[in-house]
């Protein structure tokens, strides 16, 4: 099933997960989907970094486990900026075979340890490649505060326009922690006549580290009830879990509440984070009213 078709019966709540590191075992990585099984998301990402050959096998080996072995539908990421048109081709081919009929596809940020290709300059770029090769459905990724390389808010809207016009049916969102940016963007989506599925990317924060890692990578405000939470316990690593866990909840249900299409969990591999979640807002997931 492609992703698309999933928003037209309910909301639709999905996790990412990402490939382990060289010194993890993969079977890592299926105790986490095993776990994540238990709570019947609509799919589950597998994300991919620069690196080449290598990288992708394991977000075509966990994707393809994903929909093959668990029954889950999945999607795998796809970054082109370090990709030829063949590697491309190449990588569809093995994605089709193995039964993946979904691809998320971005560019990738910029890594100084690689020199990136000219075949594919924009995601926009991708999107086009991809639909005139292959019968996927294409993800791609939005940003409520604006892509932090663009000019300006509105022409950002107008680079995720001709992304959605080349091919893209569902967007979600880079990580973000204050709803209004969240709404905002959606009103400047509608104006401009983006008219796909936009899920909400949601990440909970366990610690302060981790998300003033997120913020320089990606640029996003953090809201002053956000930075008195950090303040006030990262010095106890169960209390920042769970005062994160809980402004996490506090986003969804918002967002939930005022008819978001979907909620896609960045889990960073972490279950419990996921389950504690779950339990918290699965009846207004399930709720039809």
């Amino acid at each position: 099933m492609k992703t698309a078709d999933l928003f037209k019966k309910k909301t639709v709540f999905s996790f990412e997960v990402f490939p382990p590191k060289k010194t993890s075992s993969i079977d890592t990585i299926y105790s986490t989907v095993e776990q994540l099984k238990e709570l019947k998301p609509d799919f589950i990402s597998v994300t991919y970094g620069a690196g080449g050959s290598e990288n992708n096998k394991k977000t075509l080996d966990i994707a393809s486990n994903i929909k093959n072995h668990y029954g889950i539908e999945s999607v795998a990421h796809l970054t082109c900026i370090y990709l030829t048109k063949q590697d491309v081709l190449k990588m569809l081919g093995e994605f089709n075979a193995a039964g993946i009929k979904n691809i998320m596809a971005l560019r990738g940020d910029i890594n100084p340890d690689y020199t990136p290709k000219d075949d594919f300059k924009y995601a926009s770029d991708l999107v086009s490649f991809i639909k005139e090769n292959g019968d996927f459905g294409v993800l791609g990724g939005c940003y409520p505060e604006g892509h932090f390389e663009s000019a300006s808010i509105v022409d950002d809207i107008h680079n995720l326009k001709k992304k959605v016009d080349a091919g893209v049916s569902h967007l979600v969102t880079q990580l973000f922690f204050d709803n209004a940016h969240f709404y905002r963007f959606r009103e400047r989506a509608a104006i401009a006549g983006i008219n796909v599925p936009i899920e909400a990317g949601i990440m909970p924060v366990t610690n302060k580290k981790q998300i003033e890692r997120m913020v320089t990578l990606c640029k996003v405000e953090l809201p002053h009830k956000f930075l008195t939470m950090m303040n006030r316990y990262e010095n106890s690593p169960e209390a920042m879990r769970d005062a994160g866990i809980a402004y996490a909840i506090d986003q969804i249900v918002d967002l939930i509440t005022q008819g978001v299409d979907g909620i896609h969990l960045y889990t960073m591999n972490n279950p419990y984070i996921a389950h504690r979640i779950h339990e918290a807002v699965r009846s207004l997931i399930e709720y039809k009213g």
